[in-house]
């Protein structure tokens, strides 16, 4: 079973994102630690969008380098990406499973107040269960 903490905050910033940015879809990648099927969310690194279709979205290499650079200064990793689904539902698409190709990565995907958590694993996607920060 795999799991997913997500401090409010960040729960927050990410709503905010996706509705700052709509019609297109928001993304950003997700700093934190693994830890026994837990993915721990520490911080955000929103990215730009380079997709020039608005229902997809790519996040921009500079901005994806300059986050492993700011997680591997803070001991922690990219664990994961968030991304948005305007129109559509919280759950991964079929694009999401053509595009997803890191192992045992946290999917954070939002669609309105509604924010769901998936771990790709191999070649398919699993829910995540939200667990509720103990501090």
């Amino acid at each position: 079973m795999k799991r997913a903490r997500l401090p409010d905050e960040l729960r927050t910033r990410i709503l905010h994102q996706a509705s700052a940015d709509h019609p297109r879809e928001c993304c950003g990648l997700l700093e934190g630690v693994r830890d026994d099927g837990l993915f721990i969310v520490q911080a955000l690194h929103p990215a730009r969008n380079l997709s020039p279709e608005a229902d997809r979205f790519e996040i921009d290499p500079r901005d994806h380098i300059a986050a492993v650079k700011k997680a591997r200064a803070s001991g922690a990793a990219i664990i994961g990406c968030y991304h948005s689904h305007p129109e559509g539902a919280p759950r991964p698409s079929a694009r999401d499973l053509a595009g997803a190709k890191e192992e045992d990565f946290l999917w954070l995907i939002v669609a309105g107040e509604a924010l769901e958590a998936f771990v790709y694993l191999e070649g398919v996607f699993v829910g995540a269960d939200w667990v509720t920060s103990s501090v």
